[in-house]
């Protein structure tokens, strides 16, 4: 009796490591699979942020271009020495009289 219980018990352990062996691969594929995956989601950001640094850089050099443009032209537009007309005689012609005839 002892020996037949002795083989049980074998037989157990064995099937014991194996199904614990087959969940420890099944956890090792899961987390392998995870890390995959959160490593194509990093990827995809810093193509992402790459692309959004390079459309910060482009309005910057237009904000600042524009800016220039701006400046230049408050220097040179008539309208722009008529303003106190406008807020303190509100006429539709203060407008016409600060135009270049």
């Amino acid at each position: 009796a002892y020996v037949f219980q002795s083989h049980e018990e074998d037989d157990r352990k064995v099937r014991r490591r194996e199904k614990n062996r087959v969940a420890a691969q099944r956890s090792r594929k899961k987390q392998t699979q995870k890390a995959d995956k959160l490593h194509e989601e990093y990827e995809s950001l810093e193509q992402e942020n790459t692309s959004l640094k390079r459309e910060i850089g482009k309005l910057t050099d237009e904000m600042k271009h524009l800016s220039e443009v701006l400046k230049d032209h408050e220097k040179i537009c008539p309208l722009l020495h008529c303003t106190m007309n406008f807020v303190t005689i509100p006429r539709p012609d203060a407008l016409a009289s600060c135009l270049p005839r």
